[in-house]
C-alpha cells in the first residue's frame, strides 16, 4: 500500500553515522539483544527486533506517541512520529499507523536512499567475511581436499586442489512471505534459452512511455506506462548468477507485480503455480508491443531457434513465451449416443495434471504399502480415455441437447520447455487440502512420444525432456508453508531457499516432493534412458 506518513516519519539521513556496525541483517535490538530480525526506526535510527519477535520496535513507535507532559514541545518533537521501520534483512517498508508494509517513497526519495545504504553496508561485511573465510581456507592443510563451503548466504565456493572455482550463484531475499516468488524465479532464470533472450534486451527508462533516443519495447501494462514487468524482469535475471553480492531484493520487480497483479498484493503466502501463470501470462501481453517500431517476430527471428513456425499463439501474436512454453492441445469428446465426434485445438503454457487416487496414501519413496506413483501414471491419467460425470454433460449438435460423453486429450504439439504442475491442493466441503504423496519423477529422458496426436510426425530427439528445474511446496497448506526450488546450472544442481543457495546433488533432488516440473527439449543426441 502506499502511506501518507512518511514526511513526517522518515527523518533519518540516508548516510547516518548513527547506524551501528556491522551487517545490518546481524544489527542486534537495543532492548533485548536479539538479531533475529533487527527493523531500524526511520526517523531516529534506532534498531529494535521486529513483529515476529519480540515486537520491541513496536513498542518504541507507541512509547513515541506517549503525550509529552511539557506542552512546550519543539516542533520537531511533535513532527517525527517513529511510525515507519525498515526490515534489515529484506529492506521492506513498515508503517505502524498504517499497520502494513508500504510502497513508496518521499519526494527526495530518502527510503531508496536509505535502503542503498544499509544494502552497501551489507556487500561491505559480507566481502569482508568472504575474504576472511576464504584467507583461512588458503592458510589450511585441507587445500588437497574438495571442499564446499555453504554457511555464506546467497552463492557457493568450491575448493578443489590448487584452484578455487566460484559458484556464483545469487539468492533472492524474502519480502514477506514472498518465497513463492523467488522458487518460480529461480526456477526461470535456470531455464537457459528463455532467460537469456530476457538479459539480452536493450535496458531503458520508461518515461511516460517514451524513451529518449533508444530502443526499447513498449509496454501494455494495464495502461499504467510508469511500470514495465519486462524491464523488472530483465533486472533480477541479470543480477542472478553474477556473484557480485549478497542475495537481491527483488522488491522492484514485486511492486511491479503489486500494480498489475493485484492478486498478489500485500505479504500473505500465495500460490506458486499461480504466480507463474500470471507472470509468463503478463509478460507475453507485455511483449506483443513489439520494439519501437520493430516487430516482435522480427526480434525472435533473430534466433533461428525462435522462428514462427515453431511459435505457439495464445492471446494474440507469439512472443518468446509461448515460442518457449508453448504447447498445443487436441481436444476429443465423443458423444456416447449417437457417436458425433467434436475436436478443438487448446493451447498450452503448462499441464496441471492430478496425483490418481489409488496413491494419494503414498506420502514417501521408500513408504512400503503400495506402489510408487510414478510421473508417467500421472500423465496418463491425463490422457486416458474419461468419461464425463453427469455434471459435465456434453451439448451434442446432433442430438440438440446435453448427452453422456467421453473425452481424452491429445499433445498435438511439445513445448521447448514442458512445464507440468501436479495438482497437490484440492477443495474438500470445507477446506483446501494437500495431497502429499510423492510422485518418482526422471532427471533424463522423459519420453513424451506415447502421448502426441501423431507421434510417427517427430523424430525421437524431439520427444525427450531433460531436468531444469522442479519447485518444491513445504508445509500443509496452501496458505501456508514453505516453497523452495531445485535447478540444475552447468551441470551441477542447486537449491534456492530464498536468500541461501546450496550445492546438492540428484540424490537429494529425485526425493523431492515436486510441485512443479520444468523440462526441456533435448536438443543432443544423448542415452536412450527413458521414462
Amino acid at each position: 500500500m502506499e502511506c501518507p506518513h512518511l514526511s513526517s516519519s522518515v527523518c533519518i539521513a540516508p548516510d547516518s553515522a548513527k547506524f551501528p556496525n556491522g551487517s545490518p541483517s546481524s544489527w542486534c535490538c537495543s532492548v533485548c539483544r536479539s538479531n533475529k530480525s533487527p527493523w531500524v526506526c526511520l526517523t531516529c535510527s534506532s534498531v529494535h527486533c521486529g513483529r515476529y519477535v519480540n515486537g520491541h520496535a513496536k513498542k518504541h513507535y507507541e512509547d513515541a506517541q506517549t503525550p509529552l507532559t511539557n506542552h512546550k514541545k519543539s516542533e520537531k518533537q511533535d513532527k517525527a512520529q517513529h511510525t515507519v521501520c525498515m526490515d534489515c534483512s529484506s529492506y521492506s517498508t513498515y508503517c505502524y499507523r498504517c499497520d502494513d508494509f508500504v510502497v513508496n517513497d518521499t519526494k527526495l526519495g530518502l527510503v531508496q536512499k536509505v535502503r542503498e545504504h544499509l544494502q552497501n553496508l551489507e556487500n561491505s561485511a559480507f566481502t569482508a567475511d568472504r575474504h576472511r573465510k576464504r584467507k583461512l581456507l588458503e592458510n589450511s592443510s585441507l587445500n588437497s581436499k574438495l571442499l564446499k563451503v555453504n554457511d555464506l548466504p546467497g552463492f557457493s565456493i568450491v575448493y578443489s586442489k590448487g584452484s578455487t572455482t566460484a559458484i556464483c550463484a545469487t539468492g533472492l531475499r524474502n519480502l514477506g512471505n514472498t518465497c513463492f516468488m523467488n522458487a518460480i524465479l529461480q526456477s526461470l532464470s535456470n531455464i537457459e534459452q528463455f532467460c537469456c533472450y530476457f538479459k539480452e534486451l536493450p535496458a531503458v527508462e520508461l518515461r511516460n512511455g517514451k524513451t529518449a533516443g533508444r530502443r526499447t519495447y513498449h509496454t501494455r501494462s494495464q495502461g499504467d506506462n510508469n511500470v514495465s514487468l519486462v524491464e523488472e524482469f530483465r533486472k533480477t535475471l541479470c543480477a542472478l548468477w553474477q556473484g557480485s553480492q549478497t542475495a537481491f531484493s527483488p522488491e522492484s520487480l514485486f511492486y511491479v507485480v503489486w500494480k498489475i497483479m493485484p492478486n498478489f498484493r500485500g505479504y500473505q503466502q500465495q500460490d506458486a503455480h499461480e504466480f507463474m501463470r500470471y507472470l509468463l501470462d503478463h509478460l507475453h501481453l507485455e511483449l506483443q508491443g513489439g520494439f519501437n517500431g520493430v516487430s516482435r517476430s522480427a526480434i525472435l527471428q533473430e534466433n533461428s531457434t525462435l522462428s514462427p513456425s515453431n511459435k505457439c499463439c495464445i492471446n494474440g501474436a507469439s512472443t518468446v513465451v509461448t515460442a518457449i512454453f508453448g504447447g498445443i492441445l487436441q481436444n476429443e469428446v465423443n458423444c456416447l449416443i449417437c457417436g458425433t465426434e467434436s475436436r478443438k485445438f487448446d493451447p498450452f503454457l503448462d499441464l496441471s495434471l492430478d496425483i490418481p487416487s489409488q496413491f494419494r496414501n503414498k506420502r514417501s519413496k521408500n513408504q512400503e504399502n503400495g506402489p510408487v506413483c510414478s510421473l508417467r501414471d500421472c500423465l496418463r491419467s491425463f490422457t486416458d480415455l474419461e468419461e464425463l460425470d453427469e455434471t459435465e454433460l456434453y451439448m451434442c449438435h446432433k442430438c440438440k441437447k446435453k448427452q453422456k460423453s467421453t473425452k481424452k486429450f491429445w499433445i498435438q504439439k511439445l513445448p521447448k520447455v514442458l512445464c507440468l504442475h501436479l495438482k497437490r491442493f484440492h477443495w474438500t466441503a470445507y477446506l483446501r487440502n494437500k495431497v502429499d504423496t510423492y510422485v518418482e519423477f526422471p532427471l533424463r529422458g522423459l519420453d513424451m512420444k506415447c502421448y502426441l496426436l501423431e507421434p510417427e510426425n517427430s523424430g525421437p530427439e524431439n520427444c525427450l525432456y531433460d531436468l531444469a528445474a522442479v519447485v518444491v511446496h513445504h508445509g500443509s497448506g496452501v496458505g501456508s508453508g514453505h516453497y523452495t526450488a531445485y535447478a540444475t546450472h552447468e551441470g551441477r544442481w542447486f537449491h534456492f531457499n530464498d536468500s541461501t543457495v546450496t550445492l546438492t546433488d540428484e540424490d537429494t533432488v529425485v526425493k523431492a516432493k515436486a510441485y512443479i516440473l520444468f523440462y526441456v527439449e533435448r536438443q543432443a543426441k544423448a542415452g536412450s534412458d527413458k521414462l
